[in-house]
Formats: structure tokens, C-alpha cells, sequence
């Protein structure tokens, strides 16, 4: 750094750190740099401008829908992943069809994160169950020509399919109370 910038900073003393307002004339251009984000692998770039886009704009579904995503592509399957915000604000967006089918891909995401950190498959099953029966349901208000929801259905099925050990729940399900082991 030179010499006059470092006298300069120390003249002006700390920044100002307080959060601006963008346009809302911005927005569309926002929403296009924080999905390019999120193509990117970069969420946390693409969750802050979605923030930005709120700020100005609160009731943004596009804005609120990004962020949702935006979050659950930072899922580890830790504690700290922020499940109940997500759910949060995909409960807001106003299209039935859109929460259904949204709240599916947060508790898909979810699954998918948590059998990445290693958690048994079979203790997932009943959050796998409500991510499709979000889609089942989301499929019966689709709009015409998106078939999103069957796409998301049939990836949950081939994801169970694959994992045989999705599977063990079902047989411990026949197990009896009052079974005991051989004498």
C-alpha cells in the first residue's frame, strides 16, 4: 500500500460499516448475479446479494427464493445448518405450488446433506417421505409444462433405490416387542 493511501485511511479514522440500500431498478440485475453465484459454487456470495435484494424489496419471491436455495447449498449436515430458516422462508412465498415444491427440496437437500456427514439412512426415511409428499402434492398444482416436481420425485426414488440400506428401517419395522433371541 502506498505511503499517501496509508496516511489518507489513518486521517479518515474506521469506516462507516453500515449495510447500503441497492435500487430497487437494481434488482433484476442482482438476481442474475446471485444465480451466476450459485452456478459458481459461491453461496454465501449469492445468499448476501439475495439479503440486498430483500433489504430493498422484502416481498421479492425470486429474491426469497434464491436465498432459501442459496442457503441450502451451504448444507453440511451439522447442527449449524439453518433448516428452520429455509423452511421459513419457503413457508412465505405466495404460490401454493412454489412452497410445496420448494419445502420438498429443502428437506431433499437436507437427506442428501445429512447422509454426506455420514448419519444412518434409515433414520432419514421420514424426512425423505415428506420431501415427496411435498412433491406429490406440488405435482397436482404445477403449472402446465413444468414437470419439476415429478423430476424431483423420481430423483428421491432413485436416491432411496440406490441405498439399500434406506431400507433397514422396513425391517426393523417387523420387529416384534416380544421377540426374543434363540435359546
Amino acid at each position: 500500500m502506498g505511503q499517501a493511501l496509508a496516511a489518507a485511511i489513518i486521517e479518515e479514522g474506521p469506516m462507516d460499516l453500515k449495510l447500503k440500500t441497492i435500487s430497487k431498478s437494481g434488482i433484476a440485475e442482482a438476481i442474475a448475479k446471485a444465480e451466476l453465484y450459485r452456478y459458481l459454487n459461491e453461496p454465501e456470495e449469492a445468499e448476501s446479494i439475495c439479503r440486498d435484494i430483500l433489504a430493498a424489496d422484502p416481498k421479492h419471491m425470486l429474491g426469497l427464493r434464491t436465498l432459501g436455495l442459496s442457503i441450502t447449498d451451504q448444507f453440511t449436515g451439522e447442527g449449524t445448518d439453518r433448516y428452520a430458516e429455509v423452511e421459513e422462508i419457503f413457508q412465505s412465498l405466495a404460490d401454493p405450488y412454489e412452497r410445496l415444491y420448494y419445502t420438498g427440496i429443502l428437506y431433499e437437500r437436507r437427506v442428501k446433506a445429512q447422509l454426506h456427514a455420514g448419519r444412518a439412512p434409515h433414520t432419514l426415511l421420514p424426512l425423505m417421505e415428506r420431501a415427496m409428499h411435498c412433491f406429490a402434492e406440488a405435482e397436482h398444482l404445477h403449472p402446465p409444462g413444468n414437470d419439476d416436481a415429478i423430476l424431483r420425485w423420481n430423483r428421491c426414488v432413485r436416491l432411496l433405490q440406490s441405498r439399500p440400506d434406506f431400507e433397514w428401517e422396513a425391517d426393523f419395522a417387523s420387529f416384534d416387542a416380544f421377540d426374543s433371541p434363540p435359546v
